[in-house]
């Protein structure tokens, strides 16, 4: 998953899966209790810079520069004539998209340009092309994009006149850095983060374990489950033309889920470590994987990014600039692309989702009219719709996870080659096996509880039961657990 366009910092030695968090988060809780709750925002904001600057310290300069500007920003838009607030309010998303461009995509801007101008013949000097090459040593701060929107939204929430400004400047930089969602989510709103950390929370033994069994199925998720499915990807992308056929079916298959139960891993890891604080935060996933179209997906996945790309992007698209309903999903969906990454595999990947959402919206008429004339069932027209959602979401995540657009479809091309029937790349007929036994596991697990009651698993159990699954869950995790301390997926974004 690292692409060569910047150098992504993967060495953060406070990764949700590691082991310095494993000291670092009960320490953290215990003191943030013991603590008086009027300097509880100043432990917990050291709490969270520590927890960003345990590999760069000098990253965390952005993240000051993004809360400063904004609190400043949100002030001034909170006090001065309503003619004035929109340059206050542009001051901010002038500086927080400045940044991320700097740091995010200003080599990927100059080295498509060149792409463009050697396209076309334009000649470009050796010294001209070295200087430029000089950005790919920029760093990617980890979490750039996901706290620049965060904070990005406060001073849209407070320029609409859904909130007042935020007068103390330690609680906003909290709202912006606090930890267990700083790196990669979910996306918070300032209406619904900042009241929360701004109320007094008494320790609530029933939060604290429900926290607690939400943490745990995030990390089995990780350790257990979707590491072990990196490892087949892993394998399969790296060598895609020594693995025609089944075996590139199968990669793109497991993807799904991989990606799926990674980031899903992170935001129960985040959500449980709040909860376990008094704080609550969005739920960003709703069975996605269960979807019955292609616009159910995309309301039930990465719920935090899709209501920020709503309220703030698409809504304003359609009332104010009059962009028909078929050119905001276009741009709002070439804009998440890019969101995700500075490659162009990320935009065509947005751009084949938006395509999917015209086409669904234009034929709906059209299919259900065909569906009401052969009399088909509910169920069937259900599962017939999930079955297709689920394989154009399949065929457009390649372009997601190659390194290049050539390279994604190449590996679309080997799903059509058939040399043989071997599929156990690894060698290991029980991995494989285990795999697949657990996809459909954890995905009953959701079926049946939700994203978002996981916790109901153990808690309405008697006694022995519950103590009984807490020691089988240390068993798998040191049986089963990949222990490669492999960073999330999203940390790049």
């Amino acid at each position: 998953m690292n692409r060569p366009i910047v150098t992504q910092i993967q060495g953060l030695s406070m990764l949700f899966n590691s082991f310095e968090f494993l000291l670092f988060f009960p320490l953290v809780l215990l003191l943030y209790y013991l603590l008086p709750h009027k300097v509880r925002w100043l432990f917990l904001l050291a709490s969270s810079y520590y927890f960003y600057a345990a590999s760069e310290p000098y990253l965390i300069i952005l993240l000051l520069i993004s809360t400063l500007v904004d609190y400043y920003c949100g002030l001034k838009i909170g006090n001065v004539a309503p003619e004035r607030k929109k340059y206050y309010l542009w001051l901010s998303i002038a500086v927080n998209v400045g940044i991320l461009v700097s740091f995010k995509y200003l080599f990927f801007f100059i080295d498509s340009t060149n792409s463009i101008l050697e396209y076309f013949g334009a000649e470009i000097s050796s010294s001209e092309q070295i200087q430029s090459y000089r950005i790919d040593q920029v760093l990617l701060p980890v979490g750039i994009s996901f706290y620049t929107f965060q904070t990005m939204s406060y001073t849209i929430e407070v320029y609409r006149g859904n909130m007042e400004p935020e007068k103390h400047l330690g609680r906003f930089a909290l709202f912006v850095a606090f930890f267990p969602q700083l790196v990669a989510g979910p996306i918070e709103k300032a209406t619904r983060l900042l009241p929360q950390l701004n109320k007094t929370i008494y320790p609530d033994v029933s939060q604290i374990k429900r926290g607690m069994i939400i943490m745990a199925w995030g990390f089995f998720l990780k350790i257990v489950v979707a590491d072990r499915l990196g490892i087949y990807v892993d394998a399969v992308y790296a060598d895609p033309n020594g693995h025609q056929g089944l075996p590139s079916l199968l990669a793109a298959f497991f993807f799904v889920f991989q990606i799926y139960f990674d980031f899903a891993a992170y935001t129960y890891i985040a959500i449980g470590a709040a909860k376990t604080m008094g704080i609550s935060l969005i739920n960003n996933f709703n069975r996605p994987l269960f979807s019955v179209n292609i616009t159910q997906f995309w309301q039930r996945w990465h719920i935090s990014l899709t209501q920020w790309i709503r309220d703030y992007l698409y809504s304003p698209l359609r009332r104010k600039a009059r962009l028909n309903r078929g050119g905001s999903v276009v741009f709002v969906f070439f804009i998440m692309g890019l969101w995700h990454g500075a490659n162009w595999t990320f935009v065509v990947w947005g751009l084949i989702n938006a395509m999917f959402l015209i086409i669904e919206v234009i034929t709906n008429k059209w299919r259900k009219g065909i569906f009401d004339r052969l009399h088909i069932p509910s169920k069937l027209r259900s599962f017939s719709g999930w079955a297709v959602s689920f394989t154009l979401m399949m065929l457009s995540l390649i372009f997601f996870r190659s390194p290049s657009i050539q390279d994604a479809f190449d590996f679309i091309g080997n799903l059509f080659v058939i040399p043989n029937l071997h599929i156990n790349v690894l060698n290991n007929y029980l991995e494989l096996f285990l795999s697949i036994l657990l996809i459909i596991g954890v995905q009953w697990v959701h079926f049946v509880k939700g994203n978002n009651r996981i916790y109901e698993l153990v808690e309405k159990r008697p006694i022995w039961a519950r103590w009984s699954m807490y020691l089988a869950y240390i068993v798998i995790i040191v049986m089963l657990g990949i222990n490669r301390q492999e960073s999330f997926i999203y940390f790049q974004f």
